[in-house]
């Protein structure tokens, strides 16, 4: 379900930084996020609409100072190349907010061989143990 508001409204309810990642396009500093060395088990829901995103199952330590994930949940996040063509940004599909960019092809040992390189203050994280439903 699309959630729309206005730039206002996401203000009112976003932290400076929350604002300038999720509705700016910015990024964290690196090493920097709450969620880069995190790997308790629960999901990771958008900090700006609360849409569950991705499994804890599908965390891996990538060793490039930001979460990283090897596959979202299904259609909960969008691609777009950037505008220089040289990265793909990902997006929450529901409120469009910046969560950070895809690689593929890296070499990593995942099912999917790609790092979704995400920004910790893009995401909430909702401990399984409060979870009602534990995707």
């Amino acid at each position: 379900m699309a959630v729309e508001k206005s730039e206002e409204e996401w203000r009112a309810i976003l932290s400076p930084e929350q604002f300038r990642i999720l509705r700016q396009k910015g990024t964290e500093l690196k090493g920097s996020g709450e969620y880069d060395k995190f790997f308790d088990e629960g999901i990771y829901n958008c900090a700006g609409c609360g849409t569950p995103l991705y499994k804890s199952s599908t965390k891996f330590d990538s060793g490039c100072g930001w979460p990283a994930f090897f596959e979202g949940l299904p259609g909960t996040i969008n691609r777009s190349p950037d505008p220089d063509g040289r990265r793909t940004e990902i997006t929450c599909a529901a409120c469009g907010g910046h969560l950070g960019h895809v690689f593929k092809g890296e070499g990593h040992n995942t099912p999917t061989d790609e790092r979704h390189c995400v920004n910790s203050v893009s995401v909430k994280f909702i401990p399984a143990n409060t979870s009602s439903v534990l995707l």
